[in-house]
């Protein structure tokens, strides 16, 4: 049920994408790339909101910060609704990535709170997996719901989700970090406890090798409806999102298989430097005119894929990793490597997603330097974890 948590995340994203010509036909239609700030705008909610749930957990307690955090996030599915305005509706979505912050990054911290090493590896792997595979069914939910409903319709079922978070956390999770070990919410401390972890060299390697992953995955993401569109098949769009998420799910399968054989960093830096050479393959077939609207689908699938498979292998690990050293900080390491790893992301995805020029040429060109970074970044940190 943890991963169903973080999966609402995955589902409050991918569930938009099917409907964004609708949102974009009735609130924005001067500028058809405007819809994406749709999903932009939620992410960047998330990662602002991650700087202090994780404190906030850490005060008060795992459970109690969920459901707060399920609240806020149902408060904006609701005003989402009833948004007349492009402005209104980025407001109500940015209100709920606010609130998804708590489903998303607290159960971190309590994975942590019993877990660590290549364990805790093992157990976000499985996590991050549901994470991956939702976007196998959130866009045909969510377009099988706007047929229905109209795209207003999807904010209900995100209401369902959270209602049915809030009664499963309450009713079934036990509290695992117990009062005893519990550090004040003060700002003294928030801001300590921020310095302490900044302050580990590795952590700050790790948290901008997420957020280059991250911003990688984000810009494929958010470009993938138009993307599918320019490449004749908007029709069956959910479809084949379904088929990339889900024989992209098997890089969790493998990292979570693989992992306590293989370590953590090794399995990270061969999977960027895989995504450089695949990223330098789809971007050169690009150029040399081999990858067209009229021919190019299936190269485009198979690069989606690569892409969504290397986030499988790596992100588990990165947060793993990040969080090695800090078990006594493990709310606050949380909440700091995901916010600026999110923050970071966001500010990768959305010029890159408004630079959408119907074709993979800027997509391609951002993984390929996103990947090229982490990879160089990932051969910086200590090879003693």
């Amino acid at each position: 049920m943890l991963a169903s948590l973080t999966a609402t995340v995955a589902f409050s994203i991918d569930a938009m994408l099917p409907v964004l010509p609708e949102i974009a036909a009735t609130l924005s239609p001067g500028d058809v790339n405007r819809a994406q700030l749709v999903l932009t705008v939620f992410v960047l909610g998330m990662g602002l909101g991650t700087f202090f749930v994780g404190p906030i957990s850490d005060a008060i307690g795992r459970k109690r910060t969920i459901t707060g955090g399920i609240v806020i996030y149902v408060v904006g599915a609701l005003a989402a609704a009833w948004s007349q305005s492009l402005e209104m509706l980025l407001i109500a979505r940015f209100v709920q990535g606010i609130g998804a912050s708590g489903p998303r990054i607290v159960p971190m911290a309590l994975v942590r709170d019993l877990y660590a090493g290549r364990e805790m590896a093992k157990i976000t792997s499985f996590i991050m997996m549901l994470f991956i595979l939702v976007p196998a069914l959130a866009p045909t939910i969510g377009g099988a719901i706007a047929a229905v409903f109209g795209w207003r319709g999807i904010f209900g079922a995100f209401l369902v989700f959270g209602v049915l978070g809030v009664l499963w956390v309450n009713l079934r999770q036990p509290e695992t970090l117990p009062p005893e070990r519990r550090r004040p919410f003060v700002p003294g401390a928030l801001l300590s406890g921020a310095r302490e972890v900044l302050s580990d060299r590795d952590v700050r390697l790790y948290t901008a090798i997420l957020a280059l992953g991250f911003g990688q995955m984000f810009s494929v993401l958010s470009s993938s409806q138009q993307l599918y569109a320019a490449y004749g098949v908007h029709e069956t769009f959910p479809l084949w999102f379904g088929a990339v998420a889900i024989l992209a799910g098997t890089g969790s399968v493998f990292n979570a298989r693989f992992v306590m054989r293989l370590g953590m960093r090794r399995i990270v830096r061969g999977a960027y430097l895989m995504q450089v050479c695949l990223s330098a393959l789809m971007l050169a077939a690009l150029l040399a005119g081999l990858v067209t609207p009229a021919g190019g689908l299936l190269a485009v699938f198979a690069w989606n894929v690569s892409v969504f498979f290397i986030a499988g292998l790596t992100f588990g690990n990165l947060n793993a990793l990040a969080m090695q050293k800090m078990g006594h900080l493990a709310g606050m390491t949380a909440s700091v490597v995901t916010a600026l790893s999110t923050v970071g992301a966001v500010s990768i995805a959305a010029p890159v997603g408004l630079m959408f020029d119907g074709t993979a040429r800027p997509v391609v060109i951002a993984t390929l330097i996103c990947s090229g970074l982490a990879w160089a970044l990932m051969g910086r940190t200590d090879d003693q974890i």
